[in-house]
């Protein structure tokens, strides 16, 4: 996928015609292999509807469809093409829910099996879950395309205003944040503070709380400058890891 592509396939995921394909069984929410067809285009996508969706005591009814929507916007606004092309569909199969481009990957490469190479190219990943909270990177969530190319999927509960971070990847924990990745975080905190077009574009996803609180720990990172070390108060990890 290259990222002139990025357009036309986010108006084929949202306008095209939905085919279900199958249905992926391992998951707590109702997750579907489909296939989208629109003139001579056709992709695989994975389709999370709202009504699929299994309740949780810390995040609000019917939001996790939402909220793949925001982590792909944030993605793109940092410029790091980590988040496959997502978007919010209304008119599905089974309603509206989220509808995001499926990445063909070995399910048997994951972080804990990632050459120590690729292990290293993770610290966009690391920052990317730190700035949107995301509660729940198991390693099989981190995908490498045929390109080589590194892809995450799964963010249904992140952006909450509370501190939810768990993830596998501490890796880092103590570094310095790189230039240039510390000039594309400066960037989006930047983005949020004038409240410009991305905080248009989440405000049908996320509350005006969760957008500030999104601001708040982009400006922690900035301001620190350095990876965290793992919460001493709580479990950073998920479970499963995988």
């Amino acid at each position: 996928m290259n990222v002139e592509d990025i357009p036309q396939i986010l108006t084929t995921l949202q306008t095209g015609k939905m085919t279900l394909r199958g249905q992926f069984v391992h998951g707590s929410n109702y997750t579907f292999l489909a296939s989208i067809v629109q003139a001579d285009r056709e992709y695989p996508a994975v389709y999370k509807p709202v009504r699929g969706e299994q309740p949780l005591w810390d995040f609000p009814a019917g939001s996790l469809s939402g909220r793949e929507v925001a982590a792909f916007l944030v993605s793109q606004a940092l410029g790091w093409q980590l988040v496959p092309p997502t978007v919010y569909r209304r008119k599905a199969p089974l309603g509206p829910g989220s509808v995001q481009f499926y990445i063909e990957h070995n399910p048997e490469y994951h972080y804990f099996s990632f050459t120590p190479e690729d292990k290293q190219r993770l610290r966009p990943v690391a920052l990317f879950d730190l700035v949107v909270n995301n509660a729940d990177r198991k390693g099989g969530h981190i995908l490498v395309d045929e390109n080589q190319h590194l892809w995450l999927i799964d963010h249904g509960i992140c952006f909450h205003v509370e501190d939810k971070l768990r993830t596998v990847i501490w890796d880092f924990a103590g570094e310095p944040i790189p230039p240039d990745l510390l000039a594309d975080l400066t960037r989006l905190l930047n983005e949020l503070e004038r409240a410009g077009d991305l905080v248009e574009q989440l405000k049908p996803y996320l509350s005006p709380a969760e957008i500030r609180a999104l601001e708040r720990r982009t400006r922690r990172l900035v301001e620190n400058g350095c990876f965290p070390h793992p919460a001493a108060s709580r479990r950073p990890y998920p479970w499963p890891p995988v």
